[in-house]
């Protein structure tokens, strides 16, 4: 059983940079953020194993980080665009796996959401 607490999220304009945090009750070797837009599927944003890996669409824009204790994990979002705006979900899972992309219904555990809103 693992408890994800997410903070950050909020308003910001276009251009700008916000960072969400993601405070873990246990360390989890596997993270992820996903995001979902009203009408839309919930989407992957990033995960962190050693590696990170990014969706096309936020690639060279976000950076996802753990601290030194690795019970926190980070959501860097720079260059943020309307087109972000989402409520943004803290994911852990239990097993890590290299096959590819975790769909959303494989991941564990996940935070309560926090809203991001990219607006002038």
């Amino acid at each position: 059983q693992v408890q994800l607490v997410e903070s950050g999220g909020g308003l910001v304009q276009p251009g700008g940079s916000l960072t969400l945090s993601c405070a873990a009750s246990r360390y989890m070797f596997m993270m992820g953020w996903f995001r979902q837009a009203p009408g839309k599927e919930r989407e992957f944003v990033a995960s962190i194993t050693d590696t990170t890996d990014y969706a096309d669409s936020v690639k060279g824009r976000f950076s996802m980080s753990r601290d030194s204790a690795k019970k926190t994990v980070y959501l860097q979002m720079n260059s943020l665009k309307p087109e972000d705006t989402a409520v943004y979900y803290c994911t852990a899972r239990r097993v890590f796996e290299s096959r590819g992309r975790v769909p959303a219904s494989e991941w564990d555990f996940w935070g309560q959401g926090t809203q991001v809103t990219v607006s002038s």
